[in-house]
């Protein structure tokens, strides 16, 4: 008999070993017609215009990053909802402490200002220096 970790291992050996099968089976079996088309950017079935390898503003995947933290603390509500009842005080206030934190990192996600699609560059103000004449 294995241990659950031998279960485990034997388990995950079999995963790898059945993703490496299907890859190389794949390469084998599958066809190869190597053309233009496969090779271009695919934009929606749109033909693509101008370079295609330009650079996205990094905005874009913070905002999604942040929604799927947001999202994924989120969804830890469910499980505690359907069981508070049964857990009592303790269990309220770990869930507060949770939210606390949470709200915390939200306030200052807002005031970093990273949910603005377009951050505003800082304002920076330019000291002018005035050359006085003495009358001379």
């Amino acid at each position: 008999m294995l241990s659950d970790f031998g279960q485990v291992l034997v388990f995950m050996l079999v995963a790898m070993a059945f993703v490496g099968f299907a890859f190389v089976f794949a390469r084998l079996v599958g066809p190869k017609y190597p053309s233009k088309g496969k090779f271009s950017t695919y934009e929606c079935g749109e033909e693509t215009v101008g370079d295609t390898w330009i650079k996205f503003n990094i905005r874009f995947y913070v905002v999604a990053l942040i929604f799927i933290i947001f999202d994924v603390e989120i969804v830890f509500l469910f499980p505690w909802a359907i069981v508070f009842k049964e857990m009592g005080m303790l269990a309220f206030l770990e869930m507060v402490v949770f939210l606390l934190i949470l709200i915390i990192g939200f306030i200052y996600v807002i005031a970093n200002g990273d949910l603005h699609w377009d951050k505003p560059q800082p304002i920076i103000p330019k000291l002018e220096r005035q050359i006085f004449n003495s009358g001379k």
